[in-house]
Parts: C-alpha cells; sequence; structure tokens
C-alpha cells in the first residue's frame, strides 16, 4: 500500500509521474535506451529539456525576455552564486527563516547586505509586514515559503529594485505574476521533480544589465555560461530534468494548470487548519492565517501534552503516515502538503489527529 508522504523534501510526486519515468528508466519510449543512458546531445533529450522549458513558461505565463536554465548544486549554492553574479554593493534581504538567514550570510561575502526586516523576534512565526525596500540595493532577495517555519508570502511584492526570489517550496504551486520578478530559483524536490537539479528563471535585462563584469566569477557559477548554452554546457542531470517535464505536463493535463492547483492547495490546507483551529490538544505555530504556508503546516501540541509528541507519531505509522516529525530546530510537527499529495491523505491525518485526541484528552 502507498503511504501517506509528509515529506519536506524530496517530496512526494504524482503516481501517474513515477509509473512514466518508472518505465523510462528502462526504456524510453520504445528506442531501446533508459533516460538514464541518454546523451545529454541527443535529438531525444534535446525534446525533453526544450518541452520542459515550454511547459514551464506557458504554465507560469512567463513573459518574453525571460530565460529558463537547469543547474545543479541545489538552491543552497543559488544562494552564493546569484550575489557572485549580481551583488556590486549592497543588496537587501528580508529574513522570513532560516534559509533566509543562510542566503544573506552567503550574500555578505560579496558586499554589504541589509535586512530590511526580520520575523525571528517571534521564531519566524509571521510574515514581516509595513516595511520600506530600499532604492540604494543592486537587488531586493525573499523567500516566499518557509519550511521549517510554516510561513509564505503569497502575494508578488511590487519593488523598485530588480525583485529575486528563493521560491523552492512553492514553485508551480500557484500562479505568479512573473513580470515583477528579475529572477525565481529554487531547487526541484519540493513541487516540480526529484532532488539533483535546480531551475532558475531570470530576465534577460537584469542579467545583462546588472552582472558583475569586473569580477572573476568561476565558469560554472556564472549565469551567461547556462543561458548562453542552453543548460548543456556541461551534462546537466538528465533524468532529473525529464522528471521535471513529466511534472509539467501532468499539471497542464491532470491538474489543469496552475489555477487549478492553488484551489487544490487551498482546500488541502484547509482541511488541516480548520481541524487545527478547533483542536484543544494540537496548536497551530502560525497565528495568523494569512501567513500560514499552504506547503507546510507546522504545528505543536498544547504544553499539557507535550510528553505525547512520540506516541502521536507512532500513532500516524499504523495509517501509513510518514514524515510529520517538525524539523530539529523547532520539534513539534511539519505536514508538508506539496503539489502531488491528494487531499484523501490530509483527511487521513487529520483522522489519526482526531482519535488521538479523543483518546488522550484529559
Amino acid at each position: 500500500m502507498r503511504k501517506h508522504i509528509f515529506n519536506a523534501g524530496p517530496a512526494v510526486l504524482p503516481v501517474s509521474v513515477l509509473e512514466k519515468v518508472s518505465k523510462a528508466a528502462i526504456d524510453l519510449d520504445g528506442i531501446g535506451i533508459s533516460v538514464l543512458e541518454i546523451s545529454h546531445r541527443s535529438k531525444e533529450f534535446d525534446a525533453i529539456i526544450n518541452e520542459a522549458i515550454e511547459l514551464m513558461k506557458e504554465l507560469m505565463n512567463i513573459p518574453e525576455g525571460y530565460q529558463i536554465i537547469f543547474v545543479g548544486g541545489g538552491a543552497s549554492t543559488q544562494f552564493a552564486m546569484l550575489p557572485m553574479n549580481f551583488l556590486k554593493t549592497k543588496a537587501a534581504y528580508l529574513e522570513t527563516g532560516s534559509w533566509a538567514k543562510k542566503a544573506a550570510k552567503e550574500a555578505k561575502l560579496f558586499g554589504e547586505v541589509q535586512i530590511v526586516a526580520s520575523s525571528g523576534d517571534k521564531n519566524f512565526s509571521y510574515i514581516p509586514k509595513n516595511f520600506t525596500i530600499p532604492t540604494d540595493v543592486d537587488y531586493f532577495h525573499i523567500t516566499t515559503n518557509n519550511t521549517i517555519y510554516g510561513t509564505e508570502i503569497k502575494t508578488d511584492f511590487n519593488s523598485p529594485v530588480p525583485l529575486v526570489t528563493d521560491m523552492s517550496s512553492d514553485f508551480y504551486s500557484r500562479p505568479v505574476d512573473v513580470s515583477k520578478y528579475a529572477m525565481i530559483y529554487g531547487g526541484a524536490q519540493k513541487n516540480v521533480g526529484p532532488a539533483g537539479v535546480t531551475i532558475a528563471i531570470i530576465k534577460d535585462d537584469f542579467l545583462n544589465s546588472k552582472q558583475v563584469t569586473d569580477r572573476i566569477i568561476p565558469t560554472m557559477l556564472n549565469y551567461k555560461t547556462h543561458t548562453e548554452a542552453n543548460s548543456l554546457y556541461n551534462t546537466p542531470p538528465v533524468y532529473a530534468i525529464f522528471v521535471v517535464r513529466e511534472v509539467m505536463r501532468w499539471l497542464k493535463t491532470e491538474i489543469g494548470g496552475l489555477e487549478n492547483m492553488k484551489k487544490i492547495n487551498e482546500d488541502k490546507a484547509k482541511v488541516l487548519n480548520d481541524y487545527l483551529d478547533n483542536s484543544k490538544m494540537f496548536v497551530p505555530t502560525v497565528p495568523n492565517k494569512e501567513d500560514r504556508s499552504l506547503m507546510n503546516i507546522t504545528f505543536v501540541m498544547q504544553d499539557p501534552y507535550k510528553d505525547l509528541e512520540a506516541a502521536f507519531l507512532d500513532h500516524s505509522k499504523k495509517y501509513g503516515i510518514v514524515g510529520i516529525k517538525g524539523h530539529r530546530s523547532v520539534g513539534g510537527f511539519r505536514a508538508s502538503m506539496y503539489n502531488a499529495l491528494p487531499i484523501d491523505s490530509v483527511k487521513v491525518l487529520v483522522q489519526a489527529m482526531e482519535e488521538f485526541e479523543k483518546a488522550n484528552l484529559k
């Protein structure tokens, strides 16, 4: 029986995609070669990567003047690659969690970093509001979804300077006004594919006018290396890109686009949030509903029940639930509900919580 997979990443993938990519791992489209064995210079892979790019552009309605590249190293490498390419003097960062802090830390290696606002005073349990984006910076960086703390920025900011975002954990989960961003990047392993490939959507104007030209940038860490070579300067993660293409096909044909995907994700989140807001045992860690992530819902037990956390994890395993233990830095629980997680899995989780609460309520 397939488990109910709430892993924070690598995360659940659509079953139909898993079926297709598992067959392709043996034989790609009847050509007698596994997708793991084809050349990245072959016509077969050329068709795969180009279709993946076109579907990504179509689904997110990416306007002309943007390029999509596939690179390695995860979003964590982008934390350094971004400022290495674009931080000339100063950059601004919004600090909303651990990954945002790590991104700012890497940027400090290349120039001055201004933290425009932070939610660290309350353990990153909210999204800062009413801050001013400085106009004397090379770019403004945000992290839209915070996997560890369960908060999410769901609107597209109007920024007076180039806006850059790490969208790793809510990539392709909802419509985005790409025109407001100079660059969007993210690891694939939450919503759009397996671990091993990182995606960057870069505006041509940003790349051509903002890139630091008097800094020595290693070839593989230079964005132009990858935009000019269509991600084929070196051998890219072929299999991972193939899976991304299949996920994009799934989003288009089985889901019907990002508006539908957003509605599905909202429905899933409502099921769990409605229970949490009325529970006497479990409590959400993000009090403001508008700040709660649709992707990662974090919660803890009320103080009188803290000693039952391990017992609940054992209880949940009886239902085939995996991956709900909270991040080691915050504890409690985290239900990661990425695109491919069925709403039935969320309902099973709520059933397990209801039964545990009924049996243990004091």
